[in-house]
C-alpha cells in the first residue's frame, strides 16, 4: 500500500471512530483526538507507552486522561485490551 493509501485508510478509521464516539455521547476534544492519533500511528503494548507518545505531542495530557480515553474506546467497541492497544481494522465502525 502506498503512503497515500495508508494515510487515507488511517483517516477513514479516525473519522469512523470519532463518529462512533459521538454516537455514544462523547465529546470530541483536542486531547482525545491527539490520543486517538497516537493509537492509530503506533502499535503500543501498554497505556504507559501510549502516554509516552502522547506526551511528545502534548505535555498537558496526563495519564488519567489517556486511561479515560482508552475506556471510552473500549466501551465503544473500538479497541480491546487483550494484547495491545490497537484499532481493530477488521471491524466496520459506521
Amino acid at each position: 500500500m502506498s503512503d497515500d493509501g495508508y494515510v487515507q485508510k488511517k483517516e477513514g478509521q479516525k473519522r469512523a471512530i470519532v463518529e462512533k464516539m459521538r454516537e455514544k455521547g462523547c465529546r470530541i476534544t483536542k486531547q482525545r483526538i491527539t490520543i486517538l492519533d497516537v493509537i492509530l500511528e503506533h502499535e503500543c503494548a501498554s497505556c504507559k507507552e501510549i502516554c509516552y507518545y502522547v506526551a511528545k505531542e502534548d505535555e498537558g495530557i496526563g495519564q488519567a486522561t489517556v486511561y479515560r480515553m482508552l475506556n471510552v474506546l473500549e466501551d465503544a467497541g473500538v479497541i480491546s485490551r487483550k494484547n495491545m492497544y490497537r484499532i481493530d481494522s477488521s471491524k466496520e465502525f459506521s
